[in-house]
């Protein structure tokens, strides 16, 4: 098995030439014809993911900030039916990253529901994230991709997960930065949580090719 794969995530090969024309988006975008045998083609499928992960990011970041607002706001509402009770139960959250929908002000409400918020912390690569227990006025620190996580704290097993995507297809599949660490966190989870995944509806894909380490989520909740 490839390293790639083994290691659970999106590490496209350097060395090696495409296994088909340079232009084979044709080949594994939706609506561009015939299909490949993906499980045969990881090197495209990774280079794919690549260049999509790019253009959703790049759009997401188009967005201004009144209407990434709204569009929050908007999952946020919908993110309560999602997820049901939260009273006792410990729900991992996140701090947002390059045009992700903010949902800080949600989290609090989980808290003042009598919930329990997380954030993900990256321990270091190859490893399952931890999740920190965090509050209003805890301190945090910059973590890998100077993304802000509690500076300490108990680490927890969430009983619901909110995943931020990058892109998401019919199945449920979540693309996201590449790490693989989503996936290989629920792979070795003592327990399933509850898993949402949070977005765009625009960030939409027919499919992401998903390949054997890929972890679909219960659910995905949108800003439509």
């Amino acid at each position: 098995m490839e390293r790639a794969m083994s290691d659970q995530e999106d590490v496209c090969p350097e060395t090696r030439e495409y296994a088909s024309p340079p232009c084979f988006m044709h080949q594994l975008v939706p609506g561009y014809g015939t299909e490949p045998a993906v499980q045969d083609a990881w090197p495209d499928v990774c280079r794919w993911r690549k260049a999509e992960r790019k253009r959703l990011i790049d759009e997401r970041l188009a967005i201004d900030a009144e209407e990434r607002n709204a569009r929050s706001l908007r999952i946020a509402s919908v993110l309560d039916l999602a997820v049901g009770r939260v009273s006792g139960r410990i729900v991992s959250g996140y701090w947002p990253f390059r045009g992700e929908p903010d949902l800080r002000n949600w989290a609090i409400k989980v808290i003042e529901r009598g919930g329990r918020i997380a954030l993900p912390v990256v321990i270091k690569k190859g490893w399952p994230l931890e999740f920190r227990i965090w509050g209003p006025g805890d301190p945090l620190e910059r973590g890998v991709w100077n993304i802000l996580v509690p500076s300490h704290g108990p680490a927890v097993q969430p009983d619901v997960v909110i995943a931020p995507v990058v892109g998401f297809d019919e199945a449920n599949y979540r693309l996201g930065y590449g790490g693989g660490f989503f996936d290989r966190t629920l792979a070795a989870a003592p327990r399933r949580p509850l898993v949402v995944g949070v977005g765009y509806a625009r960030s939409r894909i027919r499919t992401i090719y998903p390949q054997p380490h890929d972890i679909p989520m219960d659910a995905i909740v949108t800003d439509e």
